[in-house]
């Protein structure tokens, strides 16, 4: 039996939804263990797709100090050895971490407890928490650093095909939105020249809509979209923040992009994410303090580019990640 750890957020989550689907396929139900904090509940809760989840009360360290720090680790300290009994009931032999502060408790105790462990790290910088375990896993999954495909839904493939040129462009802040991608969506509209396609995120949806109603523009706008894959497969070009499954879902799409990293995440990874492709001439980034509709100016060969992007991946990312993980 399999276990899967980790969260906190969407980019660690996607990773452990694809690689359970895989092992659902093959008749294989495994556990979740993550964090009561976080996304790791919403998305994991009801899906019966796992045999059982655990969540507990265990949050990140990095950000914390003094007695709150001592705390937070004693919490998962607690929460390693709780991992033991549960292992235990479900035959765990292999224990697969997907990154981030949920993985903590579940990866320590496949350390500790003498179960195979693997991680997949989803960034081109490679997190903390997953630094001080590699030289303990059996095998460490990465695109970035080893050429591994990534693992994603196959919609994703699908639905891909060659760009062309620049009609349509497809703004992407996050679920929860992000207010200089949103801001700079307003001026390029506001250009009148491209058919805009705008993910306003939950928290900025009032004001977008106040502002393209205010200025009678034309935009597909909306706050989330549960069938993103088809307004992406209606673009021609996006804008997007850079954590690793968004990058990758648009690499599988053949859709080029500009990069806009979001400056405060963990390690600055997303710069270093969009830097992996940019460095292959496959995309374009801009750091949000640089967002001029100039930039449009420097953006060519969008052709070239959305053809060569069907290489950079390919569609059985989970199947042979799960190959391994089950073989291992």
């Amino acid at each position: 039996m399999v276990a899967i750890t980790g969260g906190g957020t969407g980019g660690h989550l996607v990773i452990a939804k694809a690689i359970k689907e895989e092992l659902n396929k093959r008749g294989i139900k495994p556990i979740f263990i993550g964090s009561s904090y976080g996304q790791d509940k919403a998305w994991f809760s009801d899906d019966e797709g796992w045999e059982e989840v655990y969540f507990f009360d265990t949050s990140g360290v990095v950000n914390k100090k003094g007695l709150s720090k001592i705390n937070s680790l004693l919490n998962i300290f607690k929460y390693t050895l709780k991992t033991k009994n549960i292992f235990k009931k479900h035959n765990i032999k292999k224990v697969f971490s997907v990154g981030g502060y949920s993985a903590a408790p579940a990866s320590f105790g496949a350390i500790l407890f003498k179960k195979e462990f693997f991680i997949h790290e989803q960034n081109a910088y490679m997190g903390k928490l997953n630094r001080l375990l590699k030289p303990f896993a059996k095998r460490v999954f990465s695109t970035f650093f080893y050429n591994d495909p990534y693992p994603l839904r196959d919609e994703f493939f699908d639905n891909a095909r060659s760009r062309k040129e620049i009609k349509t462009i497809i703004f992407l802040g996050g679920s929860q939105g992000a207010k200089a991608i949103n801001d700079f969506a307003f001026k390029v509209a506001k250009m009148k020249k491209f058919k805009i396609i705008h993910q306003t995120g939950s928290r900025d949806y009032d004001r977008c809509k106040k502002f393209y109603e205010e200025n009678k523009l034309e935009v597909d706008f909306f706050d989330f979209d549960k069938n993103l894959i088809q307004k992406i497969k209606e673009a021609d070009f996006a804008v997007s923040r850079a954590g690793a499954s968004t990058l990758f879902e648009l690499v599988s799409n053949q859709l080029p992009a500009l990069f806009i990293p979001y400056p405060y995440a963990a390690g600055n990874h997303q710069y270093y994410n969009a830097k992996w492709l940019v460095d292959k001439n496959l995309g374009f980034m801009k750091l949000q303090d640089e967002l001029d509709i100039s930039v449009f100016e420097e953006i060519e060969n969008i052709d070239i580019i959305s053809n060569k992007l069907k290489d950079i991946n390919h569609k059985n990312g989970s199947k042979i990640i799960v190959d391994e993980i089950l073989e291992g």
